[in-house]
């Protein structure tokens, strides 16, 4: 399935809430496979918030990746390569080979030096190609405002 048919036909639930968290650090790509950039978002959530599957997928990893936990959910249907969805850091609550529906619980977010603030590091990917999962989102319309004075 091509990308842009994709994003307009898949959309992805929050995982943590309440829909739509405080994002405290937006996508940023990098320039190159190796460079620096920022392969996700940072959505606010204290520890112990539970982490829900944003669509149906199966748990193709869960564990430690660099000292923290991580769950990583492939979503059928999303063409070849799937596209898989990254959270860190984590405490898995279910195994790899796990079967979910769109808003199980499928982790809790832990403590770490990741953000300022206790957060959650949502990540997307499609084959090595990191993407911005906020795209598959349904976010409020934005809504201009009238100028003061005007």
């Amino acid at each position: 399935m091509h990308l842009f048919t994709l994003l307009a036909t898949l959309t992805l639930l929050w995982p943590v809430g309440p829909p739509p968290p405080e994002i405290l650090r937006g996508w940023q790509p990098p320039p190159g496979p190796y460079a620096a950039g920022h392969r996700g978002v940072d959505l606010a959530a204290p520890p112990g918030t539970p982490v829900l599957a944003p669509a149906a997928g199966t748990v193709t990893f869960a564990g430690p990746v660099g000292g923290r936990g991580a769950v990583t959910l492939t979503l059928p249907g999303t063409g070849a390569p799937p596209l898989r969805t990254t959270f860190t850091p984590v405490t898995p609550l279910v195994p790899r080979g796990t079967r979910v529906a769109p808003g199980t619980p499928i982790a809790e977010v832990t403590e770490s030096p990741h953000c300022p603030r206790s957060c959650l590091h949502w990540g997307l990917l499609r084959g090595e190609i990191y993407l911005n999962p906020l795209l598959l989102t349904r976010r409020p319309p934005s809504r201009l405002l009238p100028l003061a004075g005007g």
